[in-house]
């Protein structure tokens, strides 16, 4: 008797197998995409604690901001730009989506409501990462364009370049730019860069705080180092949503590797990340002559946004090099922006832009063939030092360069116009008092006098 199945039972099989694997990838999308929504209460964490007591509350408002604004523009426009096609265009559109706007136009048969969300999270995590730098004097209304404008135009071009099938600087194309195109697994370039210049760009035509710079100047502590520990952890914890969540699938037949991709993600994510914080903690200690932990805090995202590019493609000792190299990448972007007297309130800039950018040249340099064949299914192709050769690095190169001139051509003109216009910062007498009392009603931290027992005295002892 045959072992083989005949065409009838194999039909059989896969008629209760496929949605099965249909059912378990939709749950790996929804599971790391509320991973990497949750990132929003890290940032709204970390960002809050950075900054001082009295602007507590507006920091917290503008996180919350950035995730309902990003959703509404992303559904409206941003989806549609990024990954909407039109089925009567074969070849594509190089530089733009232009369908399944509002969701609309047939997107159900194209694409999943599970793949949306995953991706909406991502256009969120790349919108908030402005929030710290701007903190503590931007206004209000000017922040909630600034959200808008990223989440349904600046980003969803960068991730139709790099991660549509039909993107110019796109891996996924069938004819690639130098035969490999951009190697940005989970979007070093296409998140942490756009969000990173656009903070950088932000912070700088927006002015320092009153009293970080010029004579009598000094670094603006912030209020709260539980919650800036608090809030790294919650990242962390994001990032294996952000990472690992990137393959889009778990279950896949025939079987092509996609789950070892996953787990050794995550193995390379938890030590670029343990890498980073300790090497930064160190270079500070050296620095400062502190062992300072918010610094240790910046330098564990450092590792993490370091190795978002290549997170899939590089082995677990290039990912301790990695997250080790972006400690001393994170702290010269500090350093410069501080000499520029360009005020980042949380370091977003350095820790986003300046990892970024080593990000994609150290998936260049560390990539190996056989991580890329499980990873892009293309094992001809790997890093710098593994092959000798530089068609990746070039192409991560031009990324760089062309992510950073579109962000800056997007961005400069927006922040100038509003701060142009008066809408861009609050007024010299709001920023003193501080925005909770005078935007929100009084500080996150009020307590009425009401709810304070006094202590009770008994026979001359307080009674706590």
């Amino acid at each position: 008797m045959s072992d083989a199945l005949t065409k009838q039972q194999a039909e059989q099989v896969l008629s209760i197998v496929e949605p099965l694997q249909n059912a378990a990838n939709v749950q790996w999308l929804l599971y790391c995409g509320a991973l990497v929504l949750f990132m929003q209460a890290g940032f709204a964490m970390l960002c809050a604690g950075s900054i001082r007591a009295k602007n507590a509350q507006n920091i917290l408002l503008k996180n919350l901001m950035d995730a309902c604004v990003g959703a509404l523009c992303f559904w409206s426009f941003g989806y549609a730009f990024a990954y909407g096609e039109r089925a009567d265009l074969k070849a594509g559109n190089w530089f733009i989506g232009n369908d399944n706007f509002f969701l609309s136009n047939g997107f159900e048969g194209k694409d999943s409501y599970a793949f949306w969300f995953f991706q909406f999270t991502f256009a969120a995590t790349a919108a908030t990462i402005v929030s710290g730098a701007v903190a503590e004097r931007c206004s209000m209304a000017a922040y909630a364009g600034y959200s808008a404008f990223l989440t349904a135009f600046v980003y969803p071009v960068v991730a139709h370049w790099v991660w549509s099938r039909h993107g110019w600087l796109s891996a996924f194309k069938s004819n690639p730019i130098l035969n490999v195109g951009v190697i940005d697994f989970a979007g070093c370039g296409v998140v942490h860069m756009v969000g990173g210049a656009a903070a950088g760009i932000g912070a700088y035509v927006l002015g320092p705080r009153r009293g970080r710079f010029g004579p009598g100047g000094k670094k603006i502590q912030g209020h709260s180092t539980p919650l800036v520990v608090l809030g790294t952890f919650i990242l962390w914890i994001g990032w294996y949503g952000f990472n690992p969540g990137s393959t889009l699938m778990l279950a896949d037949l025939p079987a092509t590797g996609i789950p070892f991709v996953a787990e050794k993600t995550a193995v390379t994510t938890t030590l670029a990340a343990a890498s980073g914080g300790l090497t930064n903690l160190f270079v500070h200690h050296y620095l400062s002559g502190f062992y300072d932990v918010g610094e240790m805090c910046n330098g564990v995202l450092a590792g993490l946004v370091s190795i978002t590019a290549g997170c899939s493609v590089v082995e677990v000792w290039a990912a301790v090099v990695i997250g080790f190299v972006g400690a001393f990448a994170y702290t010269a972007g500090s350093l410069l922006l501080e000499k520029l007297e360009i005020d980042d309130a949380v370091n977003a800039t350095p820790v986003h832009y300046f990892c970024g950018v080593w990000g994609l040249i150290a998936t260049a340099l560390f990539a190996r063939g056989e991580n890329m064949r499980n990873a892009y299914g293309v094992g001809s192709r790997a890093g710098l030092f593994y092959t000798g050769q530089g068609e990746m690095l070039a192409c991560n190169v031009l990324a760089i360069v062309i992510i950073t001139a579109w962000v800056g051509l997007m961005m400069f003109p927006f922040f100038t116009a509003l701060k142009s216009a008066g809408l861009f910062r609050v007024s010299d007498e709001v920023e003193e008092a501080g925005l909770d009392d005078s935007k929100h009603g009084g500080s996150a931290y009020e307590m009425k006098e009401k709810d304070v027992e006094a202590p009770q005295k008994i026979s001359g002892k307080v009674k706590e």
